[in-house]
């Protein structure tokens, strides 16, 4: 089995398989989308394996969000329906919100364990699963829905967040996961001015927020077993093809880089709204790996060989070259709703992604 990094990979979520997203809409019973869901995800595998890749996931097919799905089978926290959901790019998404209502925890028989196991069994190269990162449990959470007393002390709060993800890591090293992928997209979020503003305006220093979610991640992950590559992605929001932030990781590269044990670093470069590439200069020599996004998934236009190429030129400035590989610059479908692209659209970018790898770097 092939064993990461990889220069070719993608973050995580694919678009549903049609019958999926039917079973759904038809408010089908748990046992009938489970179902349907175990017949499809085996063709999504194959798929991945097809274009060449070697890492593959099981479409985040199961997910109605990449994020709150996770989040709501934690102990501890639930999910409420109401009011109006997150603001992005000329839209919301559905009006979800979480809620913490007792201690955290992450539990023993926490459903997406058997998620991955499934794509173990199913998969001739590496399996990979995407989860939230630690950050998210705070950034997504209001203050008002924080509930338990004890945890209006910040660091008691983010001391439990690591304390519930250090266990998650543990649990996933225990099914068979050797890569894990943690979608720690707030870190790209508080270098946006806008974002960073409404953070002050609730009280929180974003700069502080940078530093604490970089010290939660390394408190998740830092003991795990030599053999578990951590992947970690970043992005400005992802929901049918809009986006919910803009601005350069030049807040957060120092502490994403260098403050946490992070293997793999995905990261979201397909337009002017990323910032520039001199951030990765930032990036420690040695075995760290940036999988540069490029390749957008919003849109189904291909990118062109020869601007992949002027891209990575522009980025050996930086960063060496092998220490570089290509992904997308976001998943397909980071909610149940997808992308404004089709499913030949998003084969045809995998494609892209191994060819350009391969282009590079002689492999994928």
């Amino acid at each position: 089995m092939p064993t990461p990094p990889f220069r070719a990979d993608h973050v995580g979520s694919l678009l549903r398989p049609r019958r999926v997203a039917d079973a759904r809409h038809a408010n089908a019973t748990a046992a009938q989308l489970h179902a349907i869901e175990d017949e499809e995800i085996p063709a999504l595998i194959k798929m991945q394996e097809d274009v060449g890749l070697k890492v593959v996931t099981d479409g985040e097919a199961r997910r109605a969000f990449w994020h709150f799905d996770f989040m709501g089978m934690l102990e501890g926290m639930d999910m409420e329906t109401r009011g109006e959901g997150v603001q992005f790019h000329g839209t919301q998404i559905p009006p979800v919100h979480p809620v913490i209502n007792g201690k955290l925890g992450f539990p023993s028989d926490h459903p997406m364990l058997e998620h991955f196991a499934f794509v173990k069994e199913h998969t001739r190269v590496c399996p990979k699963i995407s989860i939230p990162g630690p950050s998210c449990v705070h950034f997504r959470t209001e203050p008002a829905d924080v509930r338990p007393a004890e945890y209006q002390d910040p660091e008691v709060l983010f001391a439990d967040i690591a304390r519930t993800y250090r266990d998650a890591v543990a649990a996933f090293y225990a099914a068979g996961c050797r890569y894990l992928q943690l979608d720690d997209i707030f870190f790209a979020y508080l270098c946006d001015p806008k974002q960073r503003e409404q953070r002050k305006a609730m009280g929180q220093d974003p700069d502080w927020l940078i530093d604490r979610y970089a010290w939660m991640l390394e408190e998740a992950i830092k003991d795990r077993p030599q053999d578990m590559v951590i992947g970690m992605h970043m992005c400005r929001g992802n929901f049918r093809s809009t986006y919910a932030a803009s601005g350069g990781y030049d807040a957060a590269a120092d502490a994403i880089f260098n403050k946490t044990s992070v293997d793999v670093y995905f990261m979201e470069y397909d337009t002017d709204r990323a910032g520039g590439l001199e951030p990765l200069k930032l990036l420690p020599k040695g075995r760290k790996r940036v999988m540069a996004g490029f390749i957008t998934t919003k849109t189904p236009e291909l990118e062109s060989p020869d601007w992949l190429r002027a891209q990575f030129d522009a980025s050996s400035k930086f960063v060496d070259m092998d220490q570089l590989g290509i992904a997308p610059q976001c998943g397909f479908a980071s909610t149940e709703h997808g992308n404004a692209i089709t499913e030949e659209d998003q084969r045809r970018k995998l494609e892209l992604v191994v060819k350009t790898a391969e282009a590079i770097w002689g492999e994928a």
